[in-house]
Parts: C-alpha cells; sequence; structure tokens
C-alpha cells in the first residue's frame, strides 16, 4: 500500500489511500492519468537497470531522472517516469511478438495520457557496411517487415528466381504492380524525421576504442567513417539473419515494399509491431501514430569483412557481445536525448503540432 501511495503523490495521481485503493492500479481506470508528452521505447536490457555493462535502457535510467516506478505486470520490464520532463521509458523486450504486445498494454493502461506524446524507439541494429559505420545513429524513414511472405527453400525455387523469399499475394519474389500493404511496410512522419535528423545531423558521435579496428577490417568507404547520423530505411525481422547473400535480399525488399524510395540501412527485430500497434491505438484516440519516431544504431555490420564466412563472423560477433555494441547505445542516448529535450524545450508549441522540416 506505501509503495502504491508513493507512486500516486509523486505522479500527481491524487493524494488519498482511499483513491489510490479504487484506482490507478496497472491496467485499471484512473481518475488523473499522468501527463506523458515522450515515451522512450527500449527493447532490451543486459543485466541490472544500472552499474554493470549496459544494454539499450540502462543509459536512460542513469542519466535521466527518473525518480517514479510503476509496475507494469502485463509487459516485459517496469515502467519509469521523470515527473519534471514528464518522460516515462519502458523495455519492450526482444522480438516483434514482444514490442507488439507492450506498446499495446502501455497505450490501453489508463494511468497515462498519451494522447499529445512523442515515441521515440531508441534500439541497436545491424548495420550496412555499404550506408554507414558502426555506432552510427540512423533515422528510420520505412519499417519494411521481413517475416510477411512466402518462402521455399532455395534448393527448390525456380532457376530464374534469385531469392527463394515472396510477397503474399504474389507468385514471384518482385511481382508487379506490387500487392497493398496489410503490414509489410509503415510509412513514418517525413517532417518530422526531417525535423529530428535537422537537430542531431552535426553531432559528434562517440568513437569508442575498438571501433576503429572493426571498421578497418571492410573495404566500403561508409563502413570506415567515424559514426555519424543519417537517414535509411529498416527492416524489422524476427530472425537475425547475416551475410551478403541476406543483405543483397534485404535492399531488394526494402526497395521493392517502398517501391523505390527507401534504401536500406538498418536491421532489427521489432520495429514494425512497435508501428502496428501506434496504428491501433491511434485509431481508438490514445495516441498519435505521426508522432512516432525511430532511431538505430549499429551496433554491428550486416555482413562479415572480407576473409571471414557469414557464420564465423555472426559466431564471433555474439560471442564478444557485439563490436559496436556500446559505442551504439552511447550514440542512441546522445541523438535521442537531443530530440526529446528540443521537443520538451518547446512544448507549448509542439503540444499539439508536431515540428517538421522538408
Amino acid at each position: 500500500m506505501i509503495r502504491r501511495l508513493m507512486f500516486c503523490l509523486l505522479a500527481g495521481l491524487g493524494a488519498s489511500v482511499s483513491a489510490e485503493e479504487r484506482d490507478c492500479q496497472p491496467g485499471g481506470p484512473c481518475s488523473s492519468p499522468v501527463e506523458v508528452r515522450a515515451v522512450v521505447v527500449t527493447l532490451f536490457e543486459i543485466g541490472e537497470d544500472e552499474g554493470d555493462r549496459p544494454g539499450e535502457f540502462q543509459l536512460w535510467k542513469s542519466r535521466g531522472n527518473f525518480t517514479v516506478s510503476f509496475p507494469f505486470p502485463q509487459g516485459h520490464h517496469e515502467l519509469v517516469y521523470d515527473p519534471e520532463r514528464k518522460v516515462l521509458a519502458m523495455v519492450t523486450g526482444i522480438g516483434t511478438m514482444k514490442s507488439t504486445a507492450n506498446i499495446m498494454a502501455l497505450g490501453l493502461d489508463a494511468r497515462f495520457d498519451l494522447t499529445k506524446a512523442y515515441w521515440l524507439v531508441a534500439g541497436i541494429a545491424g548495420i550496412d557496411p555499404a550506408d554507414a559505420s558502426l555506432g552510427s545513429a540512423v533515422w528510420s524513414t520505412y519499417l519494411v517487415d521481413g517475416d510477411l511472405g512466402h518462402e521455399i527453400d532455395p534448393r527448390e525455387m525456380p532457376a530464374d528466381w534469385a531469392y527463394p523469399y515472396f510477397p503474399r499475394r504474389a507468385a514471384t519474389p518482385y511481382a508487379q504492380p506490387r500487392p497493398p500493404s496489410e503490414g509489410e511496410i509503415f510509412v513514418l512522419n517525413d517532417g518530422l524525421r526531417n525535423w529530428a535528423y535537422a537537430q542531431t545531423k552535426d553531432l559528434k558521435l562517440p568513437d569508442l576504442p575498438g571501433m576503429a579496428e572493426a571498421r578497418a577490417a571492410f573495404d566500403e568507404p561508409m563502413a570506415k567513417r567515424p559514426p555519424f547520423v543519417l537517414k535509411g530505411a529498416h527492416l524489422a525481422a524476427m530472425t537475425f539473419w547475416h551475410g551478403a547473400l541476406l543483405n543483397d535480399w534485404a535492399n531488394h525488399w526494402v526497395a521493392y515494399w517502398s517501391e523505390g524510395q527507401g534504401n536500406f540501412v538498418t536491421s532489427a527485430m521489432e520495429d514494425t509491431g512497435t508501428a502496428q500497434a501506434l496504428t491501433y491505438l491511434d485509431r481508438l484516440g490514445k495516441a498519435d501514430y505521426d508522432r512516432l519516431m525511430v532511431l538505430r544504431a549499429g551496433s554491428n555490420y550486416t555482413t562479415p569483412p572480407p576473409g571471414l564466412g557469414a557464420a564465423e563472423n555472426l559466431l564471433q560477433e555474439r560471442g564478444s557481445g557485439y563490436s559496436g555494441l556500446l559505442g551504439a547505445v552511447e550514440s542512441l542516448y546522445l541523438v535521442g536525448n537531443t530530440v526529446v529535450d528540443a521537443l520538451l524545450a518547446d512544448w507549448p508549441r509542439y503540444r499539439d503540432t508536431p515540428p517538421s522540416a522538408p
């Protein structure tokens, strides 16, 4: 009871024990919902929330003013809240199914008023060495799903097919006209993303020890650059894939679903699930899909360097904890928090109208 009352007092939900007993329970009704101006969506944490090797959540928790915790039994991890900035941070768990369920659970939780909230996904990703380098931070243009489709064993595919994966409502891998999307692609708010990019494009991103050596193993000029901020399309798939052939498939799959407008840059798992949940919540008036931003930073390359096989490199990266992980989470915090700060600094302006840039 004391713990629940503390949540109530700190978050401004009420002051009496009897009121707290009646409402403001996880998933239940709440007479005075907490105002949320931004939701930071992270996908995983490695160990503890503070004090050890950081995953995506830890830097936000340790460097922010998240003094209030909310139990979240309908989700993966408790929620934390900064009552001064009115920012909520969450960990969804890894995978599209977990991100979808956790975002929907939060959106339907009556303890929180999310109607004006901006949603910032801040997660690590594989990054195409043709486009960027370890630690680089990428504002997503399109979210393309890499799971929805038909697939046959490549040893059984027709001789004129380049890949064994093809759309559910088509007979060949890149049939034209392209079928309408039923979750295969989500388009993000161009103006908001371009504004966020403009706020951050000149930031000097952390270049941690070991990252330069990892970059030097690649031939591609962009892969050799120190970390930088860019824009690019994101492929979300539940299978952690790796290698030059699948990287080629990812580029073609993203180009196909974006009708040539998107360039594949990052690969991870969760973001089409997050976007789908926010689409449904938007219909209900619980959230605003046009306030979704997806920021992904490169923790590893999607292909091996010359001289290493795909399986060898994937196992090596996994065993070492990914060569760019620490740099990526530092970039995510620096770039993401810069945008959150900019939104909150001009809140009277951005409360009702999202910022936009050409």
